[in-house]
């Protein structure tokens, strides 16, 4: 006898995309076994320039990326995905070996959102990269609506749409949070702008990151458009509150 079974709708899911680059085998195998644990589709890969051509590629939805690795360190990379393509947005975890917090923030600044410091543990990793993954990505939330228009302000373009600035017609290669630090005082010039609403504001979520992160990051900015940076002329500090654009 032959049993006809009611037809079914097939619920397709797909698991996140997560792209692990870490040329420490043991590592990168440990950060996929737990990551693949929580449901979450984990390719590992142990070159900085290999990461870079298969992430020009495919989208993804979290990278996890060592900051010492073969082929194009983890800055590079960091840096070179926030210039544009498909993982322009992707959240970045980046794990480094070093203590220093210099080197921290220099993750942080050439890109990545979070960071941990070897040796972690593995559910603190699951943690910071759940967190990761629940933020929305900003140009897929974001694709619907408008562009900010371009901005020239003493001499400086900044144009949002193709993430490009111009000072005196001279191209400037900015990383994702000078540039969003530049394009948020330029639009309010004028305006004094504390550490702290700086670091809610450039620092995308719950970056573990502290005010001495944004002192370092206006010092860099300012290295890249001023003339003179230790006489700034743009980017102005006020005095026991924090920094602004020079008035029009």
């Amino acid at each position: 006898m032959n049993r006809r079974w009611p037809n079914r709708e097939k619920t397709v899911t797909t698991s996140p995309r997560v792209l692990v680059v870490e040329d420490e085998r043991n590592i990168r195998e440990l950060v996929c076994l737990h990551l693949g644990l929580e449901g979450y589709a984990c390719e590992g890969l142990a070159n900085g320039q290999e990461a870079l051509a298969r992430a020009e590629r495919e989208r993804f939805d979290l990278l996890v990326l060592d900051l010492m690795i073969p082929g194009l360190d983890g800055v590079s990379l960091c840096r070179a995905l926030r210039r544009g393509g498909p993982n322009q947005d992707v959240p970045i975890l980046m794990l480094t070996a070093r203590r220093d917090e210099s080197d921290k923030v220099l993750g942080l600044e050439s890109g990545a959102d979070d960071y941990l410091t070897k040796p972690f543990g593995v559910r603190e990793l699951v943690a910071r990269a759940r967190a990761l993954l629940r933020r929305p990505r900003q140009t897929s939330a974001a694709s619907d609506e408008p562009v900010d228009p371009p901005v020239t302000i003493h001499g400086i373009e900044i144009d949002p749409a193709r993430r490009r600035v111009r000072v005196e017609g001279r191209e400037v290669e900015l990383t994702d949070q000078e540039f969003r630090l530049l394009h948020l005082l330029a639009t309010h010039a004028g305006i004094v702008f504390s550490r702290e609403a700086l670091l809610s504001k450039i620092w995308r979520g719950d970056t573990y990151v502290t005010v001495r992160s944004v002192d370092t990051l206006v010092k860099r900015l300012r290295r890249r458009i001023e003339v003179d940076p230790a006489n700034p002329t743009f980017l102005l500090t006020v005095w026991g509150v924090g920094y602004k654009f020079a008035d029009v």
